[in-house]
């Protein structure tokens, strides 16, 4: 009889993986895609600055309305979530991004920068509700044990993304010609136009291909069965913010994620700006460098992470990682040459854990107050509209792209902290 039950126990448990295995790898399907988008950015951001004639801080607008949309839609995604399930918030945010990225098509036409910034926030809305249900979707999708693992799996996807989309969006978007303003100056009116329009239009086959997709993903994921829940009351409070801030770890989470993606963003947005300066290699040079380089490290540091967790917890390895790339910051802001660009690839393999790592710490827990608790976390993604902004405005003041790196370094301070005593689990 108990021989029996014990081999039921285990057909059960193996028909439930299985039911779990769809909806596990179109929920990571999730990471790749807003991953792509998001590594576009880095190839927008010089190649907006050269076609609108921008500065470091203009440039650093198209962060801040990607990174705003985070904040503003953040708590309507975690209701939605709360209200109507994981499912319908991902259906949702898939909309909104495939919305975002046709309007690419009418902003190059009319050759608009706040158009480009306006689909850009589109975009990002939609992301917002695709992380806000992604990140913790995929840490319930199988055992609670290895719910940090799961997640860091799934983010190497993102990690992926990293890689192919500055190499894809590099040959795609950048034209690798650039005119100085006195160049741009003596040129007639038409051929100036000419040159600037096409710059625009560059950008309209990749985000029609990727809005073409999205509608895709959109279709296969309304039609497949996937597990789901909704929360139809609030008996301990969990509609509060405030009350969910009684979890201490969350509150350090959500300043932690807070740093580390203002960190990335800082990396990786201007990683094209500071190689083609410390390093003087050319924008397509440093295309490939962001994604055969950075992308790589970037993705081979979330699967070398999440072997590594079987043998050192995920708080510690977070430390550790985030102290590495305080020394690594320093070499990017001092030192001259390859040496800087190599540094920034090396930052990318360290911090390749540390959103998933961040995430999964701050909402281990929380039991009803876990889907607002996922909303606050993503909430704090607004670090990466604001800290861009003071590197930026750092670069411009002091003529140095380097010196705005000493940003990502107080960033990773903080970062080390949370590894270090912040995740610990109490209630205020």
């Amino acid at each position: 009889m108990a021989i029996a039950s014990l081999s039921t126990v285990k057909t059960t448990a193996a028909s439930a993986g299985k039911k779990m295995l769809l909806p596990f790898i179109l929920v990571t399907s999730l990471f790749f895609f807003w991953g792509f988008v998001h590594n576009l950015d880095p190839i927008l951001i010089p190649h907006l600055r050269k076609a609108f004639r921008l500065n470091n801080l203009q440039s650093s607008l198209v962060d801040f309305s990607v990174f705003i949309a985070y904040f503003v839609m953040a708590l309507p995604a975690g209701y939605v979530m709360r209200k109507y399930g994981y499912k319908s918030g991902i259906l949702l945010g898939l909309i909104l991004f495939a919305i975002g990225s046709f309007l690419f098509i009418p902003a190059a036409n009319t050759r608009e920068y706040g158009f480009f910034l306006g689909a850009l926030f589109v975009i990002a809305c939609g992301l917002t509700f695709l992380e806000t249900a992604a990140n913790p979707y995929a840490t319930v999708l199988g055992p609670p044990e290895s719910a940090t693992q799961r997640l860091n799996l799934a983010q190497s996807f993102n990690g992926l993304a990293a890689m192919v989309a500055p190499i894809v969006g590099g040959k795609m978007i950048l034209s690798g010609t650039e005119y100085t303003d006195a160049q741009l100056a003596s040129m007639t009116e038409q051929a100036r136009n000419a040159y600037l329009q096409s710059e625009a239009d560059s950008v309209k086959l990749p985000y029609l291909i990727l809005g073409i997709l999205i509608v895709l993903v959109t279709v296969l994921i309304f039609f497949t069965k996937m597990p789901d829940n909704k929360e139809e009351g609030n008996e301990d409070g969990s509609g509060n913010p405030l009350h969910a801030f009684r979890h201490r770890h969350l509150t350090w989470a959500v300043v932690a994620q807070f740093f580390y993606v203002g960190a990335q963003v800082c990396v990786s947005s201007f990683f094209i700006v500071i190689a083609t300066k410390a390093a003087n290699i050319s924008e397509t040079a440093a295309a490939n460098y962001l994604g055969l380089g950075y992308g790589l490290a970037f993705m081979g540091g979330r699967f070398a992470g999440t072997f590594f967790m079987r043998f050192i917890t995920p708080a510690k390895l977070l430390t550790i990682y985030s102290i590495i790339n305080v020394l690594l910051s320093l070499v990017a802001i001092f030192a001259e040459g390859m040496i800087t660009v190599y540094a920034l690839i090396g930052i990318a393999f360290f911090m390749s854990i540390m959103f998933p790592t961040i995430f999964s710490l701050g909402i281990k827990d929380l039991g009803k107050d876990t889907k607002l608790g996922s909303s606050l976390i993503v909430m704090s993604i607004v670090g990466g509209a604001l800290l861009p902004l003071g590197l930026a405005r750092i670069a411009d003041i002091t003529k140095n792209i380097q010196y705005g790196y000493s940003v990502p370094l107080i960033c990773f301070i903080v970062v080390a902290y949370f590894g270090w005593k912040g995740h610990q689990i109490k209630k205020a």
